[in-house]
């Protein structure tokens, strides 16, 4: 079996997440997509974010009749920082050795990835499909090799459409009051609406 494995905030899930994994599933023939909401996304230390509850939530409901995306809540269940090696480590030893595993990671991350834990053994686990995120290039094969000794013959640079969402700019667009339809599935735009996430003020809930 092909998985693919995209982790990540999901503050709010959008229509880009959707359509780079729906390009990816299609051009490497993946068997399914699993889509892991963090729960303490380390880098994300000392940044505000959502209650992974809501997250999960938001992902599921985007997530619903759509073939081959399934959604997993094993950071968000887990206690302590969320790493995508210990995550990687758990689909691997679930799926077995006649699975291959490919994560998911926009260019933004990837230039990063020299400061994750683990990154060798990451790249022992899987292979990584990066892709392009509006206005952030994907880095150089050398600055990756440097920074990752060995990344070359473990990565993928995808190739899919460009759409030009962030979810910093939707929440912002929310809490000035104004629309994000189309930004987000209707689901999750109603969630989002009915429980007043991103709205100035205290959440309505958790």
């Amino acid at each position: 079996m092909r998985v693919g494995v995209f982790g990540g905030t999901f503050d709010p899930i959008h229509r880009g997440h959707l359509t780079v994994a729906r390009a990816i599933q299609k051009s490497l023939k993946l068997d399914k997509i699993v889509f892991v909401p963090a729960g303490q996304p380390w880098m994300k230390e000392g940044t505000p974010i959502s209650p992974v509850a809501d997250r999960v939530e938001m992902v599921r409901l985007a997530l619903k009749r759509r073939r081959r995306f399934e959604l997993s809540t094993i950071e968000a269940e887990r206690p302590g920082p969320s790493y995508a090696v210990d995550t990687i480590d758990t689909f691997h030893r679930e799926l077995g050795s006649g699975s291959a595993l490919f994560f998911l990671l926009g260019s933004d991350a990837l230039a990063e990835i020299g400061k994750w834990r683990e990154p060798g053994r990451l790249l022992r686990l899987c292979t990584l499909v990066a892709f392009p995120r509006p206005g952030c290039p994907l880095p150089s094969l050398e600055s990756l090799q440097a920074a990752v000794p060995g990344i070359a013959d473990r990565i993928i640079f995808a190739q899919v459409p460009q759409v030009d969402l962030r979810a910093t700019d939707i929440r912002r667009w929310v809490a000035e009051g104004r629309s994000i339809a189309g930004m987000v599935p209707r689901a999750v735009e109603r969630y989002i609406l009915e429980h007043g996430l991103y709205a100035p003020g205290p959440p309505q809930t958790t």
